[in-house]
């Protein structure tokens, strides 16, 4: 993180992230019925079977990560490729994608707000000759799978020209509400007319799509970039005043963005829900008591603008899915350190937990030996289901679950997954 996280789109993969740690039944009724869970199966030994779970993969568009392939594929080759996706995920018996639909202050619908992606045609602004959310929502939902649009707030572009923006971009016109930060461009959370624009353009995909969830990633403010500050001191001096220190208000600035997102969300249609995958350590415990046992290089609390616990503990979201990409043992941010202290943290709230999981990193040669183990991810899922407040798990990412070079998706699906099920109410 800091650099690209595992949604990456800067992939600056493992060896980084080592180095910075020192309508819930959409589509019930359609198809065939349900399938009873069975028995605990071959691994499971006599661990408890849920009746309801969430079993989720995460579909990047952004640089073109899982889908489309490339831009400029005709609509029939990109439709074809989102099939073969939505079917992996019967076969692997999940109920849930978590599909990027505004990767960088774009859309993948004919939005009001926000150009069409350049990574459909290759250009920004030009039309893809089809609806991709349209299609998404109705192709899933005919499989029995929640279908979960996934946003990113506050990130404009991989670079910080805005000359290569469509003339028409929002920040174009709006210069003054843009930051350049660590080789990208992001909004500034600290203007309020950013967060209702920002809102707003979210919100015209909830109103005008049958999606089950509104779900954001890890990003609120970057990642540090280590010699570079972002200058929101303009900001700051307008709207900072009352707060103890520059610090307090940014997280104020998300607290706000996250608290009405969900009030929005609710307004319009109080089915959808709305989820949040943070990076998993929010304070470690040499920082805050209340932290957890890591030695996280980054903590969301401090580094992010991002009071994590505090969003469960208020109810403002439905889910929160945090990021536990290390295996179990790691020294600075140990799996089944993390785990614990999520189902403590929600313990008490409505606010359903997913654990994130690295599945990218299985049988990656760069990463140490647990992840060449193809039975490791089975053991976060073995795990996860000693804490009851664990509901679920999300996978990252698509591509992975569809070529699961070494087999650990399909031993998590052999040893826990015996047949599909529905995600909790």
């Amino acid at each position: 993180m800091g650099r690209m996280t595992r949604r990456g789109f800067t992939v600056a993969a493992a060896g980084m992230m080592s180095a910075m740690l020192a309508s819930g039944e959409a589509g019930a009724a359609a198809g065939q019925a349900w399938p009873t869970p069975r028995a605990a199966g071959a691994g499971g030994g006599a661990e408890r079977r849920r009746k309801r779970e969430f079993r989720g993969m995460w579909i990047a568009t952004v640089v073109n990560v899982d889908w489309p392939s490339k831009p400029g594929l005709s609509p029939e080759r990109q439709q074809e490729e989102l099939i073969t996706l939505l079917e992996a995920a019967v076969e692997r018996r999940l109920n849930a994608v978590m599909l990027q639909i505004r990767p960088t202050a774009d859309a993948f619908w004919p939005s009001p707000f926000e150009p069409w992606s350049q990574y459909l045609t290759g250009t920004q602004g030009r039309y893809p000759g089809w609806d991709p959310l349209a299609f998404a929502v109705r192709e899933a939902h005919r499989r029995r799978i929640e279908l979960h649009g996934w946003f990113n707030p506050y990130r404009i572009a991989n670079h910080t020209d805005l000359g290569r923006l469509v003339p028409t971009h929002p920040a174009r016109i709006h210069p003054e509400w843009v930051v350049p930060y660590g080789g990208k461009l992001y909004y500034n959370p600290g203007l309020p007319e950013v967060r209702r624009f920002v809102q707003d353009a979210m919100l015209d995909a909830v109103s005008r799509y049958d999606l089950d969830g509104v779900h954001f990633d890890d990003y609120f403010y970057p990642y540090p970039v280590a010699g570079q500050r972002f200058d929101d001191d303009t900001a700051y001096a307008r709207y900072g005043s009352g707060f103890p220190d520059r610090a307090a208000w940014r997280r104020d600035n998300i607290d706000l963005l996250v608290r009405e997102m969900g009030e929005r969300i609710k307004r319009r249609k109080r089915h959808v829900q709305f989820g949040i995958s943070p990076f998993a350590v929010w304070r470690n415990r040499s920082a805050d008591p209340l932290g957890s046992d890591t030695r996280a290089g980054v903590q969301t609390y401090d580094d992010l603008g991002a009071d994590t616990r505090k969003w469960v503990r208020e109810e403002w979201i439905d889910y929160i899915v945090p990021q536990v990409y290390w295996h179990i043992g790691f020294a600075a941010a140990d799996y089944a350190k993390l785990v614990p202290w999520w189902a403590e943290t929600v313990r008490d709230t409505d606010v359903q937990l997913y654990i994130g999981e690295a599945l990218y990193r299985a049988g990656d040669p760069a990463q140490p030996a647990p992840w060449q183990d193809p039975a490791e991810l089975s053991r976060h899922l073995t795990l996860c289901r000693e804490y009851p407040e664990v509901l679920g798990n999300v996978y990252f990412s698509a591509k992975q679950v569809v070529a699961d070079p070494i087999g650990a998706m399909a031993r998590v699906v052999r040893d826990h997954y015996p047949a599909r099920v529905r995600p909790p109410k």
